[in-house]
């Protein structure tokens, strides 16, 4: 099992590639994410980013700039941000976390974000978003920094995530059949590798990165990742890792700051929200499918931890579809018969 494939996919993520822009000298674009992951990847020029905390980030052609935990942010030509005009793309039609919604007829347009008539002194940037619509679980996500950035002149050359970048740019200026399935992919590449050194730059964080370096517990939150449904006990895990009970609710603690069976809970809670949002299951199926002998029970652990029945999140999931914001997401799949 993919431990961090396996979180990000349980954590409900919708994708959004936002397009490749183009900024002239005085140009400036707010990007309202609040319940986004985002990235910023500099083709061309020099640009920085602005935050509601700390100084200006500045950025060169081929950095990328990793937004972990989601806030209004704005990026621009300029250190100052002063005298010049801020656009938020347009007004003709909504805004969804920095990029336009685009009728379904149009779906596959390109959308000109253009703030000024680009120029040789233009900068171009790629920004793509990864919305976390319902607060995720996880521990991980609380654990990464608000903003990450991946250096170019810190990569060797020819490095897979440059080239990862290239073909984007090279897919956005020159489309062909296929460009975006090709561009999606590309995408999830460069956003994996800014979580991937995000953690790393945090390693001595409990979190996963401490329990990749001890193999028996990797093991053991590989385990839980892979078959949450079935009835786990410290007893039955530990004899999965050829460990005493003692050692691996030890060694689990201090890797993952949490206990093995606590773990369990918070990854069968996730996949019960990602169910409760994209199935129309009955309780009695999604209490089954992450362990669950009965609603109740199940239900009862579900409000405990995200703080509402899961009657009360799926209407409440259900009304904010209609927010203007709120990336496209699948409709709830039929119920199993």
């Amino acid at each position: 099992m993919d431990v961090l494939s396996h979180v990000l996919q349980e954590s409900g993520l919708v994708r959004r590639l936002l397009d490749l822009r183009s900024l002239g000298q005085q140009g400036a674009l707010r990007f309202p994410c609040e319940r986004s992951m985002g990235l910023h990847i500099v083709t061309q020029g020099q640009l920085w980013i602005h935050t509601p905390n700390g100084a200006p980030v500045s950025l060169q052609a081929g950095d990328v700039a990793l937004m972990a935990r989601g806030q209004v942010h704005v990026v621009a030509t300029a250190p100052q941000l002063d005298g010049m005009t801020v656009a938020t793309l347009s007004t003709r039609m909504p805004v969804v976390d920095g990029d336009v919604s685009v009728p379904a007829h149009r779906a596959s347009s390109h959308v000109d974000a253009t703030l000024v008539a680009p120029t040789s002194a233009s900068v171009e940037v790629i920004s793509g978003a990864y919305q976390l619509w319902n607060a995720p679980l996880h521990p991980l996500f609380a654990q990464l920094p608000d903003w990450c950035v991946l250096r170019a002149s810190e990569r060797q050359a020819f490095a897979p995530l440059s080239l990862a970048i290239e073909m984007m740019r090279n897919e956005l200026t020159q489309p062909q059949m296929g460009s975006r399935g090709i561009l999606d992919g590309l995408l999830d590449v460069v956003f994996t590798y800014g979580v991937r050194d995000m953690l790393a730059q945090h390693d001595g964080t409990a979190g996963l990165v401490l329990a990749a370096r001890d193999a028996a517990v990797f093991h053991a939150v590989s385990l839980l990742h892979d078959d949450y449904a079935q009835s786990w006990t410290l007893d039955s895990l530990a004899n999965r890792v050829a460990l005493s009970r003692t050692s691996l609710a030890e060694r689990f603690r201090r890797a993952m700051g949490d206990t093995p069976l606590h773990y369990l809970r918070t990854i069968r809670m996730q996949h019960a929200v990602r169910l409760l949002s994209e199935t129309a299951h009955t309780l009695e199926h999604i209490a089954a499918a992450v362990g669950y002998q009965d609603a109740f029970g199940f239900s009862k652990v579900f409000k405990k931890t995200v703080g509402m029945s899961p009657r009360e999140f799926r209407l409440h999931d259900a009304e904010e579809r209609r927010e203007p914001y709120r990336f496209a997401v699948p409709a709830p799949r039929a119920r199993a018969r």
